[in-house]
């Protein structure tokens, strides 16, 4: 038999308390589903911790990489689109980036489009602020130690103000804060990956490294600046011939290079090889 009442309030009769049980074990069913998706939820989560970051003790962290820059313009500084490259397929895979410069007067400033020197002088570190937003230390700051890995982009600044390749070739001097962190990763096992001109600065700094520059012949002007292939030789380092598209990784060293603008070629393809040189740089972290 029903129950009479027709209010909407909760009523105890023997009627309807199989009615109430039924709609309360319902309730429990939808809040079951919900603990269960819960639950998913962070798992997922943690998964996602576990595949993107790298284990510190018990605890799972994002890797954290260093990156150094030398000015901002290809012809006095960091290659621009080399640097964004970079943070672009690094912030793809989840890295926590800070960035460095020294604090030291430019080699010379060019007009990008004259392409002649022009004045007043300027500095590496406020101009590599540029790319950075202002979110930017002196590289004397930077240490191994609060670090995963460290990437130096290319441009002429990597020839001009982190060396002086530009002007003495195989015979230069490698700015000392540039050397200590070059010599601090690999002492610690920590990868270094370098782009364009800058791996004749581990060439320099790492005896017996293997990098690469590109092809060894111009090739109708497509690698125009082939010649470095060679003249990194005379440094007692070892160069592997590479396409653009491609990453060399020397696994005594951990140190990995791809071309970039080495090579006269369409923008994507850079692209692409830093992201080569940016995912072999993760794997070394592993």
């Amino acid at each position: 038999m029903g129950c009479s009442k027709t209010s909407k309030t909760i009523c105890s009769c023997i009627a309807c308390k199989p009615r109430l049980r039924c709609e309360f074990g319902k309730v429990l069913v939808v809040c079951d589903m919900l603990r269960n998706a819960r639950k998913l939820f962070h798992l997922k989560r943690s998964l996602v911790q576990q595949t993107s970051g790298i284990h510190t003790g018990s605890t799972i962290m994002s890797p954290k990489i260093a990156l150094v820059l030398s000015g901002c313009g290809v012809y006095d500084g960091s290659e621009v689109h080399e640097a964004s490259a970079c943070l672009v397929h690094l912030s793809r895979a989840g890295v926590s980036v800070s960035m460095f410069a020294p604090d030291i007067p430019q080699m010379h400033v060019i007009d990008h489009i004259k392409g002649e020197e022009m004045q007043p002088a300027r500095n590496v570190l406020i101009e590599s602020a540029r790319i950075a937003r202002g979110n930017i230390k002196p590289l004397s700051d930077l240490q191994s130690a609060d670090f995963d890995g460290v990437v130096f982009p290319g441009g002429f600044g990597a020839a001009k103000n982190l060396c002086s390749w530009a002007v003495d070739g195989p015979s230069c001097t490698v700015n000392q804060d540039v050397e200590r962190v070059l010599k601090a990763f690999q002492g610690d096992s920590k990868p270094i990956g370098l782009t364009c001109i800058a791996p004749v600065l581990a060439a320099k700094c790492l005896p017996g490294v293997e990098v690469t520059v590109g092809h060894i012949e111009e090739e109708d002007g497509k690698w125009p600046y082939a010649g470095t292939a060679g003249r990194i030789e005379q440094c007692g380092a070892k160069h592997i011939a590479k396409d653009v598209t491609e990453a060399h990784v020397d696994l005594k060293t951990k140190v990995v290079t791809t071309p970039a603008f080495m090579c006269d070629t369409d923008l994507h393809k850079i692209f692409d090889g830093i992201g080569i040189m940016v995912d072999n740089l993760l794997k070394l972290m592993k």
